[in-house]
């Protein structure tokens, strides 16, 4: 039985399946252009290495006698609980045991002593957190009645997928399976038969080993052995320490590739930091129940990670939401930072993570995109949005993006530049995700001309400079976007200027004259905005009912519907967007700013 079976497509609460809010008539699905110069001469190893292997694997692991190698040392019982730091909706537990399995946004109902695995899923990302077992931890809130549902439905899922299929056993939803039972086995085996309890540590044991095994994407390789050494802290006996001591051999070069120096996560994605995080948090606990010294690869990728949350987090308690990053909640970062002690939280942190700059003022707060987009396996995640911006106002989110995340797998199209808040040219983009076959094998990693972004900032008596650009929109027009930024922090005022001119050479190339340019500014789901006689101020008003003015010198400004994925469904909200044309043989400046509504009065 497939695990996942025909999909239902979820209605929407925004544009069209087929528009992508912005770019008027492009499909969600965007498809990849046909010449080399898109996809780039870099892809083809990588495309070659990957068909050499793929089905080598799939024909390796599919062999009736496969599972017999991943037997090892027998798992005969659980040592430890390992604390999974997240926070738990138990509601999906609690709904689980009156029959219903509701994940990602789709529902379906089970009868008495089934299960949901011999049937299809209403949808991919429903079929991935269901082999995820991303409902385990809820239901195990739900006393010892969840922890025996949660025994039936693991060797439930044992019996149909105990072999290697290709979705059951990929090995990122294999390494949120394996975290999640590592971090529940202990508790089920307590309420568990003998029997039981053995089948369920051998369960736990044989995926932990396949974690250690080829294939699996470089971008993920960090929390699949984070998670195969989590799994050696929960079983007891040698079967446990010979995965502990293999994992961890092997973590400290990965973390040092996905963990910058300042914390950034390599995927330059917020969410992605934080998710590590946490993994990293529980192995840590884990080997301390253990009574084991953490390994100091570990503990210092950990610290740096949680450094980086300072400036990544902001005042509304959420993440930033840049390069394929939701927001996250307020209560899932503040169980990654450590928010007992509230000594700890610097809410006034100030600087630059992985490429994301942070200025602000009393009431203003700034984030800036400062850096190209992820490269390679890394940038399945990756949005082509150079420069794009977010804006809160106190603790009110105004200015956004749309917050596209690998969990809105069908909305790829929220991935191009217009999909944030920053300028497009020509209703272009600078990169596209890779798709067709090409994205079949490698996933949808974002392809196109590479992009260089580079960036100032500077520091005066009661204002800062940012000032920013990159060379996307050079090869089609020639023009460099330069966005500088002027936040005054006596006034709380953001002045900004967007500024296109010819880069050196190309004033010889033959072009069209000119180019219809787009400024967008994603708001916030919930974000009133009125448009005010002048056709050139915007009235904001967040969350809290604080009003602040946008105010602009372009030729013409409007706002228009949007869409806004969260927790990959996708809801409706607003963009201001400010259009124009611009020369392609001189310089282009548009100009608009952000300051509080009744400090500086309404507009004239």
């Amino acid at each position: 039985m497939s695990p996942i079976g025909p999909f239902s497509r979820p209605e929407a609460d925004g544009p069209a399946p087929g528009e992508i809010p912005g770019l008027r008539g492009a499909p969600v699905r965007t498809p990849v252009r046909g010449s080399g110069a898109r996809t780039g001469p870099s892809l083809w190893p990588a495309i070659a290495g990957r068909l050499v292997t793929r089905q080598v694997w799939i024909e390796l692991y599919g062999l009736p006698g496969y599972s017999l190698t991943l037997k090892g040392s027998k798992a005969t019982g659980f040592a430890c609980t390992p604390r999974d730091f997240r926070p738990v909706d138990p509601t999906v537990g609690k709904n689980i045991l009156s029959g219903r399995f509701i994940l990602a946004g789709a529902s379906l109902e089970i009868g008495a002593d089934e299960d949901p695995f011999n049937r299809s899923s209403p949808n991919r990302a429903f079929a991935v957190d269901l082999h995820s077992f991303a409902w385990l931890p809820s239901l195990m809130l739900q006393g010892e009645r969840g922890a025996r549902e949660a025994v039936r439905l693991t060797l439930a899922w044992a019996r149909i997928f105990a072999r290697w299929s290709p979705f059951a056993w990929d090995p990122d939803i294999l390494s949120r399976r394996a975290y999640n039972l590592a971090c529940a086995a202990r508790r089920m085996g307590q309420i568990a038969t003998e029997d039981e309890r053995l089948r369920l540590a051998d369960i736990v044991a044989r995926q932990a080993r396949q974690l250690l095994r080829p294939p699996g994407g470089t971008a993920t390789q960090a929390e699949r052995l984070v998670a195969a050494a989590t799994v050696g802290c929960a079983l007891a006996g040698p079967a446990g320490a010979g995965l502990r001591k293999a994992a961890i051999s092997r973590l400290g070069k990965v973390l040092d590739r996905a963990v910058g120096a300042d914390g950034g996560h390599a995927s330059r994605s917020p969410e992605a930091g934080l998710e590590l995080l946490l993994d990293l948090l529980t192995l840590e606990d884990g080997l301390g129940q253990l009574s084991e010294t953490a390994p100091e690869a570990v503990t210092a990728a950990s610290a740096r990670l949680e450094k980086a949350l300072d400036i990544l987090t902001l005042p509304d308690g959420r993440l930033a939401t840049m390069q394929g990053g939701g927001p996250s909640t307020a209560e899932r970062v503040a169980a990654a930072r450590g928010q007992e002690e509230e000594g700890h939280r610097d809410v006034d942190a100030t600087g630059a993570v992985g490429g994301i700059n942070r200025i602000r003022s009393p009431l203003l707060t700034v984030i800036a995109d400062a850096a190209a987009p992820a490269q390679g396996a890394w940038s399945a995640r990756a949005c082509a949005q150079p420069l794009a911006v977010e804006i809160l106002c106190g603790r009110d989110r105004l200015v956004t993006g749309c917050g596209w995340t690998p969990r809105a797998a069908d909305r790829q199209g929220l991935r191009l530049t217009p999909g944030h808040s920053t300028l497009t040219l020509g209703e272009t983009s600078t990169g596209e995700p890779l798709g067709g076959w090409k994205g079949d094998l490698l996933g949808a990693r974002l392809v196109g001309r590479p992009v260089h972004v580079t960036s100032d900032q500077r520091d005066g008596e009661g204002a800062v400079w940012l000032e920013l650009e990159h060379d996307g929109w050079v090869h089609d027009f020639g023009l460099l976007h330069q966005r500088r930024l002027y936040l005054d922090q006596r006034l709380d005022e953001l002045r900004a200027e967007e500024r296109l001119h010819p880069a050196p050479g190309q004033k010889d190339v033959v072009r069209a004259i000119a180019a219809p340019y787009a400024v967008r500014f994603q708001l916030e789901p919930g974000v009133q905005a009125s448009l005010a006689r002048d056709r050139r101020s915007i009235l904001l008003r967040g969350h809290s009912g604080r009003g602040w003015w946008f105010r602009t010198d372009g030729p013409d400004v409007a706002i228009e519907p949007s869409v806004h994925v969260d927790e990959g469904l996708t809801r409706r909200s607003l963009q201001i967007v400010v259009r124009g044309s611009a020369r392609t043989d001189s310089e282009t400046k548009i100009r608009w700013k952000l300051s509080p509504a009744g400090a500086g009065g309404e507009p004239s």
